[in-house]
């Protein structure tokens, strides 16, 4: 999808009431352009002549044209504001979906990233309807007062309707550059949000070694280069605003010199002179209007198209149909598996069986990890799930038999109760994995992201939900790097119990996880290197010994 696609998209879908809106906006500028008409025929057919009638019929017009102004006015902003509304609304539910799509994307941006397109850009890109309603208004604004002015006198008609496009084209002249400052605005905008997002999940972590002057120093960096960005875009702004009054005024002041002169002159009446005069400040209105509406295209285009690249990425894996899996056959079946560092791995997990997976080199545990998830779609060898190549797999079939909790466990606004999806088992699942102490803070109300929760807490948390679950098979990476000793003894336990009969994968480094699985695999150099129970290979294998003894 292009960035032209998805804003006359935007306008497709809000047609009816786009339509509606930028009609009756218009008929709002009409009667505005009306009123310095309807002042001079008052002038001439009235208080020239003094006769009563014709003052009564100018009071009475004067009322209903302010009338219809005012009421227009609201009317068509109510359908507009609707329309930007509905589609800020769809944007943001188009990225959500995008983002969270099991398929996973290839965007390359970061949660804040992310975050900012489907909130600030999403926003800033339906008010292309706003852009476009105005402008359609403002055009008609002029329409009608340039009729009116060849009606008074053809040669101050002509001058307007000549002024004001060459008016309007030195003010689009400006349109790409904003364009193109406003886009690196929001870039900026979106970075310096990203990193702060990354900064505040790991103050911890950052406080823990030290290094929170050098993250403060990042970010004030980055904060500085989003304040240029924006006073780049701002500057460039206020030069558009400044053009647009500055010839506005010029065009008002010769249009009403000329006028003067026919006046002095008897070619128009005092009426006509006032009308002339009247609509020639108006014109600035829908002039400057016209302006505001270029300002408003350009920043929609440019949040149009960082929304064009979330939605049009392509996803990381590819969406089989299949939904045939036999759970009396390995649940996941590796054989030559090449990826990343990963280097022709057979691993192979027979029904019901808990294998401990050690990777000397943390790299080889994520290219595993993206092979199991079906995030690796350039991968050399095969990969079974169930006797059905993962592949080949529906996606929805895969993520229901294979469930993958990384030790970053993310969490939601709301309550723990709320986070854990379900109230069957909550209380021995919290005991399994770790987390007793925190059954009678269910109900505990949590921040974004579980902030007040401790890392040890988010993690237990995190393994309870996928305990809950019950997956056929559950792949866990690390699950107890942020708990102490007593609790990972305690999370082990439990872990092997309820998952007992059940297919389990741990990543994991710890001897506690380790000695309950059913055997241990270890790689080195992206291949299986040593295999069997942890008791063995702690006893006979020196390397081992020092990778997971503490």
């Amino acid at each position: 999808m292009s960035t032209g696609e998805l804003l006359r998209r935007a306008v497709r879908r809000h047609r009816g009431r786009m339509i509606a809106g930028s009609l009756v906006l218009s008929l709002h500028q009409a009667t505005e352009a009306a009123v310095p008409v309807a002042i001079g025929v008052f002038v001439d057919r009235a208080v020239s002549t003094g006769r009563f009638e014709p003052l009564l019929w100018c009071v009475l017009m004067m009322i209903v044209l302010f009338a219809v102004l005012s009421n227009a006015w609201k009317t068509g902003a109510r359908q507009v504001v609707w329309a930007i509304e509905y589609e800020t609304h769809l944007l943001r539910l188009e990225v959500a979906q995008r983002v969270l799509d099991p398929r996973g994307h290839r965007t390359g941006l970061r949660s804040g990233e992310l975050l900012s397109i489907a909130t600030s850009d999403a926003e800033k890109a339906a008010l292309v309807m706003r852009g476009l309603s105005v402008g359609a208004a403002a055009c008609t604004a002029l329409i009608v007062s340039s009729v009116s002015l060849l009606l008074v006198d053809v040669p101050l008609g002509l001058g307007v309707l000549i002024g004001v496009p060459l008016l309007m084209l030195g003010i689009q002249a400006l349109s790409p550059l904003l364009t193109r400052r406003t886009s690196s605005q929001q870039e900026a905008v979106a970075q310096t949000t990203a990193l702060a997002t990354d900064l505040v999940s790991g103050l911890r972590t950052l406080r823990g070694i030290g290094a929170q002057h050098n993250a403060a120093a990042r970010y004030r960096r980055s904060s500085q280069d989003t304040l240029h960005a924006t006073l780049r875009a701002a500057s460039t702004n206020g030069l558009q605003d400044g053009v647009t009054t500055a010839l506005s005024g010029l065009l008002l002041a010769a249009v009403a010199g000329v006028a003067g002169w026919f006046a002095l002159h008897g070619r128009i009446t005092i009426g006509e002179l006032i009308t002339v005069v009247g609509l020639a400040q108006f014109v600035a209105e829908p002039v400057g209007t016209l302006g505001y509406a270029s300002q408003i295209i350009a920043r929609a285009r440019a949040s149009a198209a960082r929304l064009a690249s979330v939605l049009s990425s392509s996803p990381v894996m590819l969406d089989g149909t299949s939904t045939a899996i036999d759970l009396r056959q390995p649940l996941l079946a590796m054989e030559g598996v090449s990826h990343g560092t990963l280097s022709s791995l057979t691993l192979v997990l027979q029904p019901g069986e808990s294998v401990g997976v050690l990777c000397y080199d943390p790299r080889d545990a994520d290219a595993l990890l993206n092979v199991v998830a079906g995030r690796a779609p350039e991968h050399t060898g095969t990969v079974l799930v169930g006797g059905t190549a993962l592949e080949e797999l529906d996606v929805d079939v895969l993520r229901r038999t294979v469930l993958l909790e990384r030790h970053e466990t993310d969490l939601f606004e709301g309550t723990l109760r709320t986070n854990l999806l379900s109230e069957t088992g909550l209380e021995r699942v919290m005991t399994a994995a770790g987390a007793a102490d925190l059954v009678e803070e269910l109900d505990r109300p949590l921040a974004d992201r579980g902030q007040a929760l401790s890392g040890g807490q988010r993690q237990r948390i995190g393994l309870a939900r996928a305990l809950l679950a019950e997956p056929p098979l559950l792949v866990l990476h690390d699950p107890s790097t942020a708990v102490d000793a007593v609790t990972e003894e305690l999370l082990a336990e439990g872990l092997a119990q309820e998952r007992n009969g059940r297919t389990t994968l741990v990543l994991t480094s710890s001897p506690a996880l380790l000695g309950k699985m059913d055997r241990v695999v270890v790689i080195a150099d992206g291949a299986v290197v040593a295999e069997g129970i942890h008791s063995e290979l702690a006893a006979s294998d020196a390397v081992y010994q020092e990778a997971v003894l503490r």
